[in-house]
Parts: C-alpha cells; structure tokens; sequence
C-alpha cells in the first residue's frame, strides 16, 4: 500500500506558508522526511493523519483517498506525534486497551493477546503494571509505539521520536523502526540527520513549506563527493571566512569552529578534504541550490 501526495498547499491565518506544492510518493519501507524547525515537516504529517486539512493537494494511500476518506485511514494508521500525551497515573495495559477500543477491537479476549504481544515487542511486558508517569523518555516513546502498532497498521508517520533519548535507548528505538519498516510505510520525520542516516533508504528535505530534495540518501552525497573541505579557526576568523568561502556548517570543536565548505578546487590555506556525509547534503540544500550551482560553476 503505497503513499501518494500531490501538490499539496497549506498556509496559516497568520500569513505562514507551512506546505508549498508538494508531491512526494512513498513506498514499504523507512522514509526519511528532513528539515529544520518549522519547515512544514509537522504540518505534513498531522495532514497526512488527518488532523489538518490542506489548502490543496490530495493524498492516496493505496485506493483511500486521505482528505476524504478518513475513518478508513485511521483505521490502517498508526501515529507517534512528537508530543505525545498520555495520562501519566494509569497503567500502560488500561490506556493500550483503552486505544485498541477505539481503534475498533472489541473482542476482550483478542485485544489482551495483542497487547501483551505489543509490550513484549517493545520491551515494556515487564513494567506493564507499573504507572506511565514512573516511565522513562526512552519508554514512553517505546510505549508510544506501541500504541501506533494497535491494529496492524499499514502506515506509521513518526514524529522527531529520538529528541532526547539516551545512546542506548536510541539505539533500541532505532532497532524497533527497522524490525517495522519491513512490512509497512513508515515515515521518520526529524532534524536529526543521524536517524535517516541509519534507517532510511530514501528521504525527502523539506525546508520553508517547499520540497528541495527527494531521493535515496547515498545518492544526495554522491553529489558532493570529492568538494566537501574543513578547517578548525579561530572564533575571531570566523567573519573572514564567511566572506570568503562557502561554508555550509560549523560546529565547535574544544572551543574552535570547525567549518566545513563546498569547493571544486582544493581552497589550501590549511584546508583539509573530507568524505561528504549526509549533514553536509543536509546543510548545503537548506543553504540553496541557487547558492550551490555558483560554488560549482
């Protein structure tokens, strides 16, 4: 069941253009969905999980028309929106069975096996009896999955689901996304590049409400393979340096900023060639592509 979006167009009664003309089509798998704060990543998702209507545009999952045909989506939908509530005194098998009702399993009998199979997948089984406010930031999110697996979905949106989760809680949330991402769509949606570098086998960068790059992620840093170089500075050559080269990152490093820039020829001056990754894909289309094809001519 493939997901189908087509020009979709949303702007705020406050003037904010959050979707500008989008088309993207989505297929089994993991699907990355990239963008700084307040690109439109969220916009899209709560449309797609019919909370928001578009301004235009249509979206399709398989035969369902989206904007039309609500209720037969959520019933195939599964969502982990980035903030997730639940309440916080009440035991995660009361609020799964709670969220499996609503989701149209009635049968008492069938909703506890599926539940206990749901918190044995996520690794919660053991902590069932205990209150979700007594849950760790790796748990709820582990129970937030859970839920959005209640009645075997056949699309998954997930929304920024590793924002301040621990090395090793995020290594066992990542785990859990592959294990799913081979049956259904799923669909990441985060500014942390690392996730779709790990995960997804193709992606889109959104930035602005506008769609800037749609493909598999190997490909986007093949394109600037052989031009990324870095440097370490001094804070007070920082200035210098913007004037008078392309940089499309800096981050410090024991207190110096190391720079990275797009250059076709080797820029010397204690510039160093570096293997493109995906935050340098990242950084240099969120920078322009109007900018980039000037570095490159």
């Amino acid at each position: 069941m493939d997901l189908s979006i087509k020009n979709l167009s949303k702007t705020y009664a406050n003037g904010v253009q959050a979707l500008n003309n989008v088309s993207l089509d989505i297929s089994k798998g993991m699907f990355g969905l990239l963008g700084p704060n307040g690109a439109g990543k969220s916009t899209l998702m709560r449309t797609i999980a019919t909370l928001q209507e578009p301004d235009q545009g249509s979206i399709k999952l398989g035969d369902i028309d989206v904007l039309q045909q609500k209720h037969e989506v959520r019933s195939v939908l599964g969502y982990l929106p980035q903030e997730f509530g639940v309440y916080p005194k009440v035991k995660p098998t009361d609020l799964l069975h709670h969220m499996a009702v609503l989701k149209g399993i009635t049968n008492k009998g069938e909703r506890k096996e599926l539940i206990d199979g749901l918190l044995h997948r996520v690794n919660l089984y053991d902590f069932r009896k205990k209150a979700v406010s007594g849950y760790s930031g790796g748990m709820k999110q582990r129970f937030g999955i859970a839920q959005a697996l209640l009645g075997n979905p056949q699309l998954i949106i997930v929304d920024e689901p590793t924002a301040g989760l621990d090395p090793g809680e995020r290594n066992r949330f990542y785990n859990l996304l592959s294990e799913i991402g081979e049956h259904v769509v799923v669909i990441l949606s985060t500014h942390i590049v690392q996730d779709v570098r790990q995960l997804c086998s193709k992606m889109a960068i959104i930035n602005k409400g506008e769609l800037i790059y749609d493909g598999k992620p190997d490909e986007a840093i093949d394109e600037l393979r052989g031009i990324v170089w870095e440097k370490v500075i001094d804070k007070s050559e920082m200035a210098r340096h913007e004037a008078e080269y392309n940089i499309i990152s800096s981050r410090l490093i024991s207190g110096r900023p190391l720079i990275h820039i797009i250059s076709p020829d080797n820029p010397h001056k204690g510039f160093t060639k570096v293997e493109a990754d995906l935050e340098d894909v990242f950084f240099t289309k969120v920078m322009g592509t109007e900018q980039l094809v000037s570095v490159l001519s």
